[in-house]
Parts: C-alpha cells; structure tokens; sequence
C-alpha cells in the first residue's frame, strides 16, 4: 500500500501494525515512494549466524570455479617481451 506521509500521521498506529503483519507500506513524499515501513526482525545470535554462513558455504561450494591467482590474472594481456599486446 502507498500512503502520503501527510496522511500516515494520522493513521501511523494502524500502518505499523499492517507491516507488522507482513503487508508492504510505502510513504510517499509529492507523489514518490520515500520510506517503507518494515518490521525489525529478531537479533541473531552467533550461533545462527554461523549456520547461516556455512549453509550458504556449502551450498555455492561446488559452484566455484578456479581461476588464475591475481598474479597471473592478465598476463594475456602482454606478449612474451613483456610489452603490450
């Protein structure tokens, strides 16, 4: 939902229980989306973070690609005299 920042003043308790609840609201400002309201979500604590990430780890592991080392990375770019291609 959009709204008008002026008239979000007068309903504020209403639009934070809505995106509390899941729905999408927008403020805008002279006719352009300015803020959108969305609920703060629990803090993490170490432990689920670190799942998180070895998770996501796990997951692209096997979708990497090696690579030349950044040594190496553009050496086609120069002939064997070490001069410009």
């Amino acid at each position: 939902m959009f709204i008008s920042v002026t008239d979000a003043k007068a309903q504020l308790t209403d639009l934070v229980r809505r995106a509390e609840a899941g729905d999408e609201v927008v403020l805008t400002r002279h006719g352009h989306a300015a803020v959108r309201l969305v609920p703060v979500k629990a803090k993490l604590t170490p432990q689920q973070r670190r799942k998180i990430l070895e998770d996501f780890q796990n997951a692209v592991k096997d979708k990497v690609l090696p690579g030349p080392d950044a040594a190496h990375s553009a050496d086609f770019l120069y002939g064997d005299d070490g001069m410009p291609e």
